[in-house]
Parts: C-alpha cells; sequence; structure tokens
C-alpha cells in the first residue's frame, strides 16, 4: 500500500512539473488545416461497378481562447468537399453528387507529455449542411439539402514549434448527415495554430 501510494505522489508531482513547464499563456489561437474526409454512395438496386468510395481532401478555419493550462474553448468551420458517382440499374444511367461542410463549437482539454508534444480532446456540437443532388432513379429518394446537428468529438496530438506556432494531427467526428449519402461521419485533420 505504501509503495502505491509514493507511486501515486510522485506521478502526481511529475505531472504536475510537466504541466508547469508546458504552460501556455492565456489568450486568443486561430489557425487553419487540411482535412481528409471520406465520402461513400449507397443505393438501392444498383448494378454499376464503379468505386462508390473517395477520399477528399478539402480545409478548415478555426480559433479559440485559452482558459488555462489545460482547458480551451474553440469553434471552427470545416468544409468536406464535394464528390460524385455514375451508377446504373440495369441499363439505366444516374448521377449523384453531393457537397457539405460544418460549424462546430466544442471545449478542448490537453495534457502534456514534455514541454513541446501533448495530447488533446474536444466535445462539443457540429451542425452539418450536406447538399445532394441526383438525376436518373437517385432523384426521389436521396436528393435535397439537410441540415443536422450532432455531438462533435475529437482527439490529437500537438507539436509546438515555438511559443507562437504550433502543428496538430487529430481524428474528428462530425456525426451523420441527414440524407446519407456522400461525406461520412469522420475526417482526419493537419493543422497549424498561432498564438496571439
Amino acid at each position: 500500500m505504501k509503495k502505491i501510494l509514493t507511486a501515486l505522489i510522485v506521478s502526481a508531482t511529475a505531472f504536475g512539473g510537466m504541466s508547469a513547464a508546458y504552460a501556455d499563456d492565456t489568450g486568443a489561437y486561430a489557425g487553419v488545416g487540411v482535412v481528409a474526409s471520406k465520402h461513400k454512395y449507397s443505393l438501392s438496386n444498383d448494378t454499376s461497378n464503379g468505386d462508390r468510395n473517395s477520399t477528399e481532401w478539402s480545409g478548415k478555419i478555426y480559433g479559440g481562447y485559452q482558459l488555462n493550462k489545460t482547458f480551451a474553448v474553440e469553434g471552427g468551420y470545416t468544409d468536406f468537399g464535394s464528390s460524385d458517382y455514375n451508377y446504373n440499374v440495369g441499363t439505366a444511367a444516374g448521377h449523384i453528387d453531393s457537397k457539405s461542410h460544418a460549424f462546430y463549437l466544442a471545449g478542448k482539454g490537453s495534457v502534456p507529455i514534455n514541454q513541446q508534444l501533448s495530447v488533446f480532446g474536444k466535445l462539443g456540437v457540429a451542425y452539418n449542411k450536406n447538399e445532394v443532388h441526383g438525376t436518373g432513379l437517385a432523384t426521389p429518394y436521396v436528393t435535397g439539402d439537410s441540415n443536422r446537428t450532432n455531438l462533435y468529438a475529437s482527439v490529437g496530438g500537438e507539436y509546438a514549434l515555438n511559443e507562437k506556432v504550433s502543428l496538430s494531427l487529430e481524428y474528428e467526428h462530425y456525426g451523420k448527415n441527414g440524407i446519407d449519402q456522400g461525406r461520412k461521419k469522420g475526417a482526419v485533420s493537419l493543422g497549424a495554430r498561432y498564438n496571439f
């Protein structure tokens, strides 16, 4: 029991030391990122041999306020890009395309690994918009504009190049679209952040 208590005390002391060393000043920050998201089309009675899946590259902008060493509040806009798919049902041809984006607002919690590297998680809400248009047999049941609010969550890591600039890599979950064609739930983003 004494060994466990000693280990806990040593761990807590070390963690506190890392937190103090890692500490950034409170204040605003802003960033940009490159986003990779999966797009997929699932159409009933589709007899095509085409590729229904694709990875689309796009971008995001975000900003936030660092409340203390550990917590921040962040909001952003993510463009998931656009994709399309040509399909057949028997001898009838059709086309479907989608374009989507999202706004999010979340709390962010960070845990330092050392003076430069930290891991973080974010939790909040996302407002998603998915525009789907189609021709042929896709028109009646998968097309339209859909707005939906979902749970937003992410996990990632951040590396500080200096006191002002850091790079991040994260997986973000934005939730389903109202029309489940095109963009899927998640995205991977590589970001660059500037602390004011």
